[in-house]
Order: C-alpha cells, then sequence, then structure tokens
C-alpha cells in the first residue's frame, strides 16, 4: 500500500474517532453510546469490502492515536500477519449481513445468502448455516416488514467552531477577465452562532477554488471541530481529506441527495437570494460583487439579530472567544499537493516539467513530492512519513563543474576564469561561490559533502 492509500485510511479512521478523542471530556455513559453507534452504523471503509466496525477495533484506534502523540501517521494500516491464512465469520461480516438485511427488508434468509456472496461479504470457502442467519435477525428484530421512519431531528452545537457546515450556491453572472461568466459562492457557517467564517463568488467550483477559500475562512474563524459538507466533487478531494485530518478537523459527508442536515448553511444561501441578490446591479465585475457582500455580511448579517437564536450571530461567537482554536502559522504547509515519485540513480525526480536533486539515501525509493503549484521552489521529500527537507533545483551547470576529493566536494571555476590550480601535485581550489552552498553547505540534505 503506497503513502496515498495509507493516507486516505488514516482520514478515514480519524474520522471515525474524532468525537472520542481531544480535550473535551465526554458525560457518563456518553462514550459508550458513541461506540454502540458507532458499531452499528455502516461505513464505506477505504480498500475493504466490509462495512462495519467492531468496537474494539474503534477503542484500538483510539489508543493508536493517543499513544502516537495525536499525529495522522500513527493511523496508517499495519501489515496483516497472517495475509494469506483464512479466518472465522467475525464480528465485522456478522454486522455486513445485518446491514444488507436492512437494506433488503422482504428477502429471504436464502436470498441474503446468495446477495452476500455476490457482493462479496462472504468470500468463498466459509459456510454459514441458514439457521445461523435466520436467529442473528431475529435477534435484531429484522425479520418483520414494518417499515421504520427516519429519526429526523434538530440539533445546534453547543460552542463556537463545533460544527462548521459548507456548501456551493449557484450565483448571479458577473464580468470577470473581460468576459460574462457565472459566480459560484463558497460559504462557510459556524453552527452555533450562525456567524460567516468566509463567504465569496467565485468563477468556478474547483478542488482548489474551494480549498483557498477554506484556508481564509480557517485563517479568520479558526479551526472548527468537524466539517459538514456535501458529497460534490469539491468536497471529496485527497487534498482536502488530508488537511482536515492533519489538523485535526473531522470532514463530515451528509448522505446523498439529504440536504436537510445542511439546514443552516442551505437557510443563508436563503437569506442571500432574497435579500442581498436583488441590491446588486445587473452589470457587476466578480471584485465588485465580492467587496459587496463583505460589506452586506458584517454591516448587515452580523449584526441583525437571529431569529432561531436570539442573538446576533457576532455577539454569539465573541461571548466564547477564549475556546476558539487559532489556526497554524504554517496553515499554508497543510495545503500542499501530494504526489509519488521514484528517484532515479542519478538522484533526480520530475514534477510539473522540472528536475530535482534529491538527497542520495533516497536513490530508487518511491517517495512523497509536497508543493503547491505557484511554488516550484519549495517541494519537499517525505518517505515513510520522514521529512528529507526540500529539493534542490537540478543545474547542469554547476553540476558539470563539481568535482571530489577526499570525500569532499569542491566547484571549479568557470571557463575563462584565472584563477587555477598553483600545481598539478598540490591542488588549490577557489572559495566556492555563494551559488554552490546548496550542494556543499549541508543546509537541505545534511552532510551532503560527503555523500556526493
Amino acid at each position: 500500500m503506497d503513502e496515498e492509500a495509507k493516507s486516505r485510511v488514516a482520514q478515514f479512521r480519524f474520522g471515525v474517532i474524532h468525537d472520542l478523542i481531544g480535550d473535551r471530556k465526554l458525560v457518563r455513559g456518553e462514550r459508550r453510546r458513541l461506540l454502540q453507534e458507532k458499531s452499528a452504523c455502516a461505513w464505506e471503509i477505504p480498500y475493504s469490502e466490509r462495512t462495519f466496525i467492531s468496537t474494539s477495533t474503534i477503542l484500538a484506534w483510539v489508543r493508536r492515536y493517543e499513544k502516537g502523540g495525536r499525529r495522522l501517521e500513527s493511523l496508517y494500516p499495519e501489515v496483516r500477519r497472517d495475509r494469506g491464512r483464512s479466518r472465522a465469520l467475525d464480528e465485522e461480516t456478522l454486522m455486513s449481513l445485518v446491514e444488507l438485511k436492512k437494506q433488503l427488508r422482504g428477502a429471504s434468509v436464502p436470498v441474503i445468502l446468495r446477495e452476500a456472496k455476490l457482493r462479496k461479504i462472504l468470500h468463498a470457502g466459509i459456510q454459514v448455516h441458514p439457521v445461523t442467519i435466520y436467529r442473528l435477525f431475529r435477534e435484531r428484530g429484522l425479520m418483520n416488514r414494518q417499515d421504520v421512519a427516519e429519526d429526523r431531528r434538530r440539533f445546534e452545537a453547543e460552542l463556537p467552531n463545533d460544527i462548521w457546515q459548507s456548501d456551493c450556491m449557484h450565483g448571479p453572472r458577473v464580468t470577470a477577465d473581460g468576459k460574462i461568466r457565472k459566480a459560484y459562492l463558497f460559504a462557510f457557517i459556524d453552527d452555533m452562532s450562525r456567524i460567516i467564517p468566509h463567504a465569496a463568488f467565485y468563477q468556478n467550483e474547483r478542488v482548489d477554488t474551494y480549498v483557498g477559500a477554506l484556508r481564509i475562512a480557517l485563517a479568520k474563524r479558526g479551526l472548527p471541530r468537524k466539517l459538514y459538507v456535501d458529497n460534490g466533487p469539491a468536497f471529496c478531494s485527497h487534498l482536502l481529506g488530508h488537511a482536515t485530518a492533519a489538523l485535526g478537523i473531522a470532514l463530515i459527508h451528509s448522505k446523498p441527495y439529504q440536504p436537510q442536515g445542511r439546514g443552516k448553511i442551505e437557510r443563508f444561501f436563503r437569506t442571500v437570494r432574497m435579500q442581498f441578490l436583488p441590491t446588486c446591479d445587473g452589470d457587476m465585475t466578480l471584485e465588485q460583487l465580492n467587496g459587496k457582500l463583505t460589506k452586506w455580511i458584517d454591516e448587515e448579517y452580523h449584526a441583525t439579530v437571529h431569529n432561531s437564536t436570539h442573538q446576533t450571530p457576532l455577539a454569539r461567537y465573541l461571548k466564547h472567544a477564549h475556546l476558539i482554536r487559532e489556526a497554524p502559522k504554517d496553515l499554508h504547509d497543510y495545503f500542499r499537493i501530494h504526489v509519488i515519485r521514484k528517484v532515479d540513480r542519478d538522484r533526480t525526480v520530475s514534477l510539473g516539467g522540472r528536475l530535482y536533486e534529491a538527497p542520495i539515501c533516497l536513490i530508487g525509493k518511491t517517495i512523497t513530492l509536497l508543493h503547491h503549484e505557484d511554488d516550484p521552489l519549495r517541494v519537499e521529500a517525505l518517505y515513510n512519513g520522514t521529512s528529507h527537507g526540500m529539493l534542490v533545483p537540478l543545474d547542469l551547470n554547476i553540476n558539470c563543474r563539481i568535482r571530489r576529493q577526499s570525500n569532499r566536494v569542491h566547484l571549479l571555476p568557470k571557463a575563462g576564469s584565472s584563477s587555477l590550480p598553483a600545481s598539478p601535485s598540490t591542488p588549490s581550489f577557489p572559495p566556492l561561490p555563494q551559488e554552490a552552498e546548496k550542494y556543499t553547505g549541508g543546509k537541505l540534505f545534511g552532510e551532503v559533502s560527503h555523500e556526493l
């Protein structure tokens, strides 16, 4: 399993245990209730055909996360020691059968078993007697044909930045880059206070656009504990999932075609359509539209008493401002792009049409490169979760002048220079220019002078 696959699994595990960790003290019985709900819930587990997780597995993940210093890498999957050996029917498989029965309520036990084999819930070679499955369904009350109505309840977070809801709204047409284009509104709302951490119109609804909007919101209002989003492409990217998990933010996706759970952000969009957009002129640039939106949010929306909370969003938010987690100073680096590359025998790796030089110890290794598309000079090399510093852009002219002598690196003078060695038997080299420090100074790769 490569680095990206391990990261996806770790993100999923963090999303399962996020409300069982941290400094918030759970009330009596709440931990047990959360474990029971999680073990009875169906999950889309990355790289696995199972859909249920046992309580013991969840607790094991919690212990690994706490023991590993609350680092995302501590939740990376380990290599199975029993690979290639068959295992008995376990609790996760039984729970998968229960979930399948809930989906096919009118189906008989033989039909359930046949469908379980087709969906590979029951693998070839596993023999399960129908009476055992029937007894399991009867104990869970699944043998009757009465449909149970879905339980929907209103909710509100206890503190600011406990939950942020976010979504995208199709906006009006504006002038951008000399053309008439459709604008898209990315917005975030705090569930408890109804404050808007950030809202702005953009020219598209791509992943990089949403990530940029999220970074602005985090820098302005701190880190939420949960981010509740839709299932659109902008909200399901690996970049967003890894960045939020690394920041300690649980990324939660609502059920497809069920926007009821994101009612607060949908209500804000309705307010924008009814109160803000009618005041906008038909011919506006994107900058003018965003300037007017920011002014409307700060001067009207945040200063108006909300019908549900009976307070202004800003006053309700600032009342508990001392509990807000500030965003880290290196917030920008949490949203770097992850790219997998193999280091060639000449120590080079390619990225974006450019060649970079890696440390000697990484030759032949498959590494992860962390970078921003708009900053090609800052490319960090990561191998097995350990950083090996920033890579140096390849300079063929400097490499042509590099010479070794007694495990030391010297830079020969440029062609046409009068600075030559005094004698072939006792060579003396001129001082290294500043451009060669990246090869011999040992600032990026340790003692590079002994490696080259």
